[in-house]
């Protein structure tokens, strides 16, 4: 099952563009990607996609928009999730869900995240 993707974001202040690895948790709904927290609400590329109100997610060799980020506690984001991942995703200090947008992703100029 392939759980890793590239999240690209924006800098909240800065505008510069970011790329930064994630693991997606295979959620119970195709329209949804959902991305456990486990160091927190408070990382810096967290709070640029929640700023932001959406992210492109690099994906199976495809790009996604993704749009509407919002912050789940634990036992949503277990109740969304696959029931394989649930007890993993319910310790986690919180998760952020977005829904996939219709239509292709723009190109972009990146810069890894640190």
């Amino acid at each position: 099952m392939p759980l890793w993707g590239i999240i690209h974001h924006r800098g909240r202040r800065s505008g510069t563009a970011y790329a930064t690895p994630i693991a997606l948790v295979p959620t119970v709904s195709e329209s949804l990607f959902l991305i456990g927290l486990p160091w927190g609400a408070k990382t810096n590329w967290a709070r640029n996609v929640l700023v932001a109100g959406e992210a492109t997610i690099a994906w199976k060799g495809r790009e996604h928009r993704a749009t509407g980020p919002r912050l789940v506690e634990p036992a949503e984001a277990a109740a969304l999730s696959k029931p394989a991942f649930r007890r993993v995703v319910g310790r986690f200090p919180a998760a952020i869900v977005l829904t996939r947008a219709n239509g292709a992703a723009e190109p972009r100029d990146v810069v890894p995240d640190r």
